[in-house]
């Protein structure tokens, strides 16, 4: 039987919208798959204990070797005691890996946020988080608000500075590659050339030997040396922080890192329920009597 055209085109019509209904009926949400995809995603990669670590069902974590207090305790990073070594556990636990699972690595400091491939998942050295580093490495959130202070023998000259221009004509030394050395250069530019050590022990030494007048180190590190290393020096006071932003140290990892996010999550987890606020009060000195240099 012949239809005619009108008919025709209003039959094909109708077949046409009811194919397209059941299409429409049978196919899933793009959108909600989309998000159901990326929650699972994100569980996955962040699963507890089953990371996409260096070794599998392990947790690599570097530091430098000596390891110095009051960051570690008798140069022992795998013993949890000082308050990166409390931190790395702190993190590791909140990732599902425990104090067995945990494997230490030597790794120089300047090394660690150096551009190219790491071997281990995060590093903890009192590393401070800065753009300039950001463009060869990932930072976790930062674990620690820090500032940088001077360091004097008692009764020398340098030891009487009150303010920032009471150090430009004196011989400052610190780490190479540390922002206490940028503290120096860029904040108190001081009028001869400073001076830069591999290690804080040198810079201590060069200290106790009066090759310089003062060292600038992160404050922690300023009370153990002055009560600990070199009971003849003190504080002399420490910085403000520059453009109105807290230096921070973060724990270092690859570029690029799938274990970033998981790494930042932890770290903030840690923030938040005061964990790292009760290490910081446990292990680091107070900086209370440290004064502002300005």
């Amino acid at each position: 039987m012949h239809l005619a055209p009108r008919v025709l085109r209003r039959a094909i019509s109708a077949a046409t919208v009811a194919l397209l209904a059941t299409a429409v009926g049978c196919a899933p949400q793009p959108e909600d798959k989309a998000s159901d995809q990326a929650s699972g995603s994100t569980a996955t990669t962040c699963a507890k204990g089953k990371l996409a670590t260096q070794t599998s069902g392990k947790l690599t974590i570097a530091t430098d070797e000596p390891a110095y207090e009051p960051w570690f305790e008798d140069d022992k990073p795998a013993n949890g005691k000082g308050f990166e070594s409390a931190v790395a556990y702190a993190v590791a636990k909140q990732l599902g890996y425990d104090k067995s699972a945990v494997v230490w690595q030597s790794v120089p400091f300047n090394k660690a946020f150096a551009p190219g491939v790491k071997t281990f998942d995060f590093d903890i050295n009192q590393v401070s988080i800065s753009p300039e580093r950001k463009k060869a490495v990932d930072f976790s959130s930062g674990y620690y608000d820090v500032r940088q202070a001077v360091i004097a023998l008692k009764g020398s000259k340098a030891a009487k500075a009150t303010s920032i221009a009471g150090l430009k004509g004196l011989k400052l030394g610190a780490q190479v590659g540390t922002t206490s050395l940028n503290y120096i250069s860029d904040v108190v530019k001081p009028t001869q050339q400073e001076a830069a050590f591999s290690k804080n022990d040198q810079a201590v030494s060069a200290l106790k030997n009066g090759q310089v007048d003062a060292i600038v180190v992160d404050l922690p590190t300023a009370f153990y040396i002055t009560s600990a290393e070199v009971t003849n020096a003190k504080i002399v006071g420490q910085f403000e922080n520059q453009g109105g932003t807290p230096e921070q140290f973060g724990l270092v990892l690859d570029k690029g890192s799938d274990l970033t996010s998981c790494v930042s999550s932890a770290v903030d987890a840690l923030r938040k329920d005061r964990t790292l606020a009760k290490l910081e009060k446990q292990w680091l000195s107070d900086a209370v009597d440290a004064p502002v240099l300005k």
